[in-house]
């Protein structure tokens, strides 16, 4: 049976499950905030110890990525993220759940060929792009304070 584009999306809706938006707009935010939350906490828990303003926001943001991938190698996140959607892609601990479910997902194939390999596959990307753009960024800016002399 062939079936038109139209005629797969009416399908394809009919089938698909109902979202509650509402909803999952407020456990998004719940949870994002509650990691936000964390982190500052975290950051002024440093910050008493009597580390510096960068020193507090470096190990933060290590505990963070740590606690994530953690929780990921458990099956914690993604048991967080089944509740909380979008608000688990808070980015630092996104990242890092981004980075660990793709190695132990290829841990059978090998520490090099399996976890080596595909270790970066979701987030390597964004690591690309995000040094793409700082090095074009920095080059307009070398341009730019040079032309002012």
């Amino acid at each position: 049976m062939k079936l038109t584009e139209s005629e797969y999306g009416r399908l394809a809706k009919l089938r698909s499950p109902n979202s509650n938006v509402l909803r999952n707009t407020a456990m998004a935010f719940l949870v994002g905030g509650a990691i936000c939350c964390a982190g500052q906490a975290l950051l002024n828990i440093y910050k008493m110890l009597g580390t510096d303003e960068i020193t507090a926001g470096t190990l933060t943001s290590v505990t963070l990525v740590f606690l994530s991938a953690v929780m990921t190698g458990f099956g914690l996140y993604d048991k967080i993220a089944k509740h909380a959607g979008a608000g688990t892609l808070v980015p630092i601990t996104g990242f890092a759940n981004a980075v660990v479910s793709p190695a132990m997902e290829f841990k059978t194939e090998g520490y090099v060929l399996g976890v080596g390999a595909k270790i970066f596959i979701i987030a390597g990307p964004v690591i690309v792009y995000g040094l793409a753009a700082s090095a074009v960024y920095g080059v307009i800016l070398f341009i730019v304070r040079a032309m002012r002399g």
